[in-house]
């Protein structure tokens, strides 16, 4: 019997849903109809024009890979960024990035097979390799360094069966970025041990502070020029629309395809072509002003949680996040760190605040405690009635507020 641990942050929420009236546990960009995406773009209200082909089309079970529309609009998204193109053949659809994730883990992975996480990361990122009997490194980062990758300690981490690195790029829970310079680096490295790279870009291209002129903009990994990357995403996060359960798996190598289309199979038979139909109408024209929107929105919002931030320096602190709507915030009473599931559990019941709790949900304990993530990418007055009860919180109950006694 497999065993997998539980999923920590899903659990969280869901097990703290009352009395929830300001909720900043979310990880996604401000929900969106698509009346909304199309009056974004400049256009007339959205109408029978969008569903009328699948009003009147049969729903049979279409094409295995994913419509040939959306796979072309996925397509657009990436070779833009190459000199290589990336055909619709070598792009395959899933009901969301967390299956797409699970199905290139499932395909891949095995109990004589090594894996290099980087971390902290999406919980499922090390829990299914390990779950299918993967040995698992963790590539741990730190906020002192900014969250930075140490491609020294890359070297030391790869053995003779090391079969893949997996990275985050924007990383959720802190909202680092990884460098074009520093993805040349892994991919230089990967390629000189035969190693597969891994990325989960579903936070991509919501980069908030750094300009796409920039030399160190983050491309995705799959314009690296190094056929053994596999890239996920979908329409959850930076896209606003996780109600479209639409997400998809990369790669230029065909192989790679071929095995994820092989383990695709036996979870599902296609997605549905009435999802995949409006997620091609929205990563057509659309797009563009949808991330644009998207991208003004986090900055100004990640700006009025930095200025809280250094309002409260002396109890709380970040690395600012460059990418994403969510950050990692460090939460200390005289320089120790706070027990964060205590925190977080007496914000809810106290203001009404819902937050992540770092050491239970991202961290192997004292790593992360005092950590919380909060999310930034929803309404504004929202985040700011949040952060109005969280200030709150800190100025008449945070001293009940137990330290980590592991600290």
């Amino acid at each position: 019997m497999v065993k997998i641990e539980l999923f920590e942050v899903d659990h969280w929420i869901l097990s703290q849903s009352s009395d929830i009236k300001h909720n900043l546990a979310h990880s996604y960009c401000l929900p969106k109809s698509l009346s909304d995406v199309q009056r974004q773009a400049g256009s007339s209200e959205i109408g029978t024009d969008v569903f009328s082909p699948v009003l009147s089309k049969t729903l049979d079970y279409g094409p295995m890979k994913g419509s040939e529309a959306l796979r072309s609009n996925i397509s657009n998204l990436y070779s833009s960024e190459s000199s290589s193109p990336l055909s619709i053949e070598k792009i395959v659809t899933t009901p969301g990035a967390s299956l797409a994730n699970f199905i290139v883990l499932f395909a891949f992975l095995g109990p004589d097979d090594h894996v290099i996480v980087q971390y902290p990361t999406y919980q499922q990122l090390y829990a299914v390799p390990a779950s299918i009997g993967a040995d698992v490194s963790l590539w741990k980062t730190s906020q002192s360094e900014d969250w930075k990758l140490d491609l020294d300690e890359l070297e030391k981490l790869i053995r003779p069966n090391t079969k893949m690195i997996i990275i985050n790029n924007p990383q959720n829970p802190t909202g680092a970025i990884i460098s074009k310079q520093t993805l040349e680096q892994i991919v230089k490295t990967a390629r000189s041990y035969s190693i597969t790279v891994f990325s989960d870009e579903v936070y991509r291209p919501l980069f908030h502070s750094v300009s796409p002129t920039d030399p160190e903009y983050p491309p995705s990994i799959l314009s690296m020029g190094y056929d053994n990357t596999i890239a996920t995403s979908s329409l959850s996060k930076a896209y606003s629309l996780a109600g479209l359960r639409v997400g998809w798996i990369a790669s230029h190598n065909p192989k790679v395809i071929d095995l994820c289309v092989n383990v695709r199979s036996y979870a599902l038979i296609t997605a549905s072509q009435i999802d995949e139909h409006l997620a091609s109408f929205v990563l057509g024209p659309p797009v563009r002003q949808l991330i644009e929107g998207n991208r003004a929105l986090a900055k100004q919002n990640r700006n009025i949680v930095q200025s809280f931030i250094d309002k409260n320096s002396s109890v709380c602190e970040w690395a600012r996040p460059e990418g994403g709507p969510i950050g990692f915030i460090r939460f200390v009473m005289s320089g120790r760190p706070v027990d964060d599931v205590v925190f977080c559990t007496q914000l809810l019941e106290k203001r009404g605040l819902l937050l992540v709790p770092g050491r239970k949900c991202f961290g192997d304990g004292v790593n992360f405690s005092g950590y919380v993530r909060l999310g930034f990418g929803g309404d504004t007055e929202e985040l700011i009635a949040g952060l109005g009860a969280l200030q709150n919180f800190l100025q008449n109950e945070y001293m009940d507020v137990p330290v980590y006694p592991g600290a």
